[in-house]
C-alpha cells in the first residue's frame, strides 16, 4: 500500500502510461493505423505490389504488438512493485523507462533499406507518449521519501 502523495501520483502517471501503451499497441491494427503503415511502405518502396505491402504491414503490426505486450507487462510489474513499496521499485522504474525510451527512439529513428524511417513517423512519435508518462512517474518516485529498511525491503 502506498503512503505518500508522490507514490500515488506516480501510480496515476503509470496508469496513464499503461493506457497509452495499450492504445499504441492497438493503433496499428485499426483501419487508420493500417492505412498509415501501408502508405508509408508504398512511399518507401514504390515498386512493391499489394501483397508485399500487406506483408510489410503485417510484420510491423506483429513487431509493434510484441513491443506493446512487453511494455504492458513492464507497467504492471513496476506498478506492483511501487504499490508493494519494494525498495528496488525506483530502480526498476528508471530501468523500464530507459529501456522504453531506447525502444521508442529506435522505432522512430532507425532507417530501413529505402533510406526513410522504418516506422511511419506519426506512429514513431506517438510511441513516445507512454515514455512521457513514464518520465513523470520516475520523477515523482524519486521525489518520494525512500522506503526504510524496516518496510517491505524484499
Amino acid at each position: 500500500m502506498t503512503s505518500t502523495p508522490q507514490e500515488r501520483r506516480a501510480l496515476v502517471a503509470m496508469s496513464v502510461g499503461l493506457a497509452l501503451t495499450v492504445l499504441m499497441t492497438l493503433v496499428p491494427f485499426l483501419d487508420g493505423g493500417t492505412r498509415l503503415l501501408a502508405d508509408h511502405v508504398r512511399t518507401g518502396y514504390p515498386s512493391y505490389g499489394q501483397a508485399q505491402v500487406d506483408a510489410a504491414v503485417t510484420t510491423y503490426q506483429y513487431l509493434l504488438a510484441g513491443v506493446g505486450v512487453l511494455g504492458v507487462a513492464a507497467w504492471f510489474w513496476t506498478m506492483r512493485a511501487v504499490r508493494a513499496r519494494r525498495r528496488w521499485s525506483r530502480g526498476a522504474a528508471v530501468g523500464a523507462f530507459a529501456l522504453a525510451v531506447v525502444v521508442a527512439l529506435t522505432a522512430l529513428l532507425t532507417p530501413d533499406t529505402s533510406g526513410e524511417a522504418g516506422l511511419a513517423p506519426a506512429l514513431g512519435w506517438a510511441g513516445l507518449a507512454p515514455c512521457v508518462a513514464g518520465g513523470i512517474a520516475v520523477v515523482l518516485l524519486w521525489r518520494a521519501p525512500r522506503v526504510s529498511a524496516g518496510t517491505r525491503a524484499a
